[in-house]
């Protein structure tokens, strides 16, 4: 493998983890919201981090079926 197929790949994984990192922080923040103000335990999964998590669970999945 090249030096620069290397750097790519590199840059591919970082930028999938940075990414993982951003969001599981966006969903903390909305989880530790929803317990400050007392809300059910499924709002955070109801808000915009919460929403793409439970997406990026259930893809792979719905990805699968259709393959079948």
């Amino acid at each position: 493998m090249g030096s620069m197929q290397l750097l790519v790949q590199l840059l591919k994984v970082v930028s999938v983890l940075a990414g993982a990192a951003i969001l599981g922080n966006w969903f903390l923040a909305e989880l530790r919201k929803a317990r400050l103000k007392k809300l059910p335990w499924y709002t955070p999964y109801l808000s915009p981090p919460g929403l793409l998590i439970l997406a990026a669970c259930i893809l792979p999945v719905i990805y699968w079926l259709a393959l079948r």
